[in-house]
């Protein structure tokens, strides 16, 4: 047993190893600062990585205090440091002396000018969110179709809602062609009639889960007609993706679990409902039975007579009453009938009617002879009028010797309107003459 190495024995030798080698007192680093947290000590706790590794990384506070910028996750950043082992983990790591900036990270920087855009235009706002239906019927899962995403979601629906059928379309979620093959599969999924979509992958750097961060994989989300949970990454991953989607999940796993119910919940409810139910149910009849109990108990029941022969007695009084009534209404009316003779006389409206056509006849001839009186003294003055009219008329006057004299289509009556050599017509009971003033003489020239 004397030849086993505890683990604290271990660590400590290498622990060690790495504090004596002097290759590793005094580091330069060039990296991108993620996970970054600044604990209530002051000391700072961070990762610094690369394309190809991640190396996790402190900073005490009285070196933290000497930083001439204010570190956030993905700052480039050139570190002085020295490298050691956290003993209590077993972890490697390095202690940071310096820090300086060295230029923003491109795509953290990208990614929140698209943030910042892409929330401008509406496309994150609640009010387009879509509800995930309880009880779905088909979920189309949207991932690559390999790895711990697909084989966790499966698992996890297959687990909690078997009734739910489950349509895979294999996605690339990394690389070059990942963007257009994303929109592609989200359009195609929105045309088979599911009820939920599910889209993801495992967790990775912010250049494995950039393709679900590019405006137009976010807009294919936003367009989506069918409820989408986003499920990129692990919990700490954020993509645009997760803002747009109508539900954000934190693995994959948990998107399973947003997308069903528990069937083993169903059952428990189901159960409780059926003993509700049939508690219930029990408890309804017995209250009618009681009630059916009360009423074949009342003294009526037991002598059926006792329901009608009241009512059959009321009928006959009504029907006698009902008798009367109309006589009275009869012989009332007969009677009115009976004066209504008595004051209307016969031959006395035939004598009047005659009287009428008497009068009318009187009238009519009087009429007559008004209508003549004035129809004879209107043509009177009318004939009177047409005399008056023709004695006045240019065609009485010129067979009495007048004549119309006209110049240019003027009548001429004043010499005032004539000179010498002037052409005129002279219009005459029996024709027209054309003239030639020779000599105009007015009575004033006398």
């Amino acid at each position: 047993m004397s030849d086993y190495l505890s683990v604290s024995a271990l660590t400590k030798y290498i622990k060690y190893k790495f504090d004596q080698d002097p290759h590793l007192q005094t580091v330069l680093l060039k990296g991108e600062l993620s996970n970054f947290k600044k604990h209530s000590s002051g000391h700072l706790y961070f990762n610094v990585k690369d394309k190809n590794s991640v190396i996790s990384a402190m900073m005490f506070k009285g070196n933290a205090s000497k930083i001439d910028f204010e570190p956030k996750e993905g700052d480039e950043v050139l570190l002085e440091a020295r490298v050691s082992v956290y003993e209590r983990r077993g972890n490697y790591q390095i202690y940071v002396n310096k820090m300086h900036i060295d230029g923003i990270g491109n795509l953290y920087q990208k990614l929140e000018q698209l943030k910042k855009k892409l929330t401008k235009d509406g496309y994150f706002d609640s009010n387009h969110k879509k509800l995930i239906p309880k009880f779905p019927q088909k979920i189309a899962v949207l991932t690559a179709g390999t790895g711990a995403a697909i084989r966790d979601i499966h698992t996890t629906i297959n687990s909690r809602y078997p009734l739910a059928e489950q349509i895979q379309i294999n996605t690339l979620v990394q690389g070059e062609q990942a963007k257009n093959d994303i929109i592609e599969k989200i359009k195609q999924a929105d045309e088979l009639n599911v009820d939920t979509i599910i889209i993801g992958r495992g967790g990775g750097s912010i250049e494995d889960l950039w393709n679900f961060n590019e405006e137009d994989v976010v807009k294919a989300i936003y367009a989506c007609e069918t409820p989408i949970i986003s499920a990129v990454g692990h919990e700490t991953d954020f993509t645009l993706s997760d803002f747009v989607a109508d539900v954000r999940a934190a693995t994959p796993t948990q998107a399973a679990v947003m997308a069903t119910p528990d069937q083993y919940e169903l059952r428990q409810y189901l159960q409780q409902l059926k003993l509700s139910l049939t508690r219930f149910i029990n408890q309804h009849i017995q209250q009618q039975r009681k009630h059916l109990e009360h009423v074949a108990s009342y003294y009526k029941f037991k002598t059926p007579t006792l329901l009608y022969d009241q009512q059959i007695q009321k009928r006959d009084d009504l029907e006698k009453q009902l008798n009367l009534n109309i006589n009275f209404k009869i012989n009332q009316h007969n009677q009115q009938l009976q004066l209504m003779k008595q004051n209307f006389n016969l031959k006395y409206f035939k004598q009047s009617i005659q009287r009428e056509q008497t009068t009318i006849s009187q009238k009519q001839m009087e009429l007559n002879k008004l209508m003549n009186h004035y129809i004879t003294k209107q043509k009177n003055n009318l004939t009177a009028k047409l005399e008056s009219l023709n004695n006045l008329s240019p065609t009485n006057t010129m067979l009495r010797g007048y004549t119309i004299v006209n110049k240019e289509d003027k009548v001429i009556t004043s010499t005032n309107d004539l000179v010498e050599n002037d052409n005129i017509v002279l219009t005459m009971k029996d024709g027209i003459v054309d003239a030639q003033v020779k000599k105009v003489r007015c009575n004033d020239d006398q």
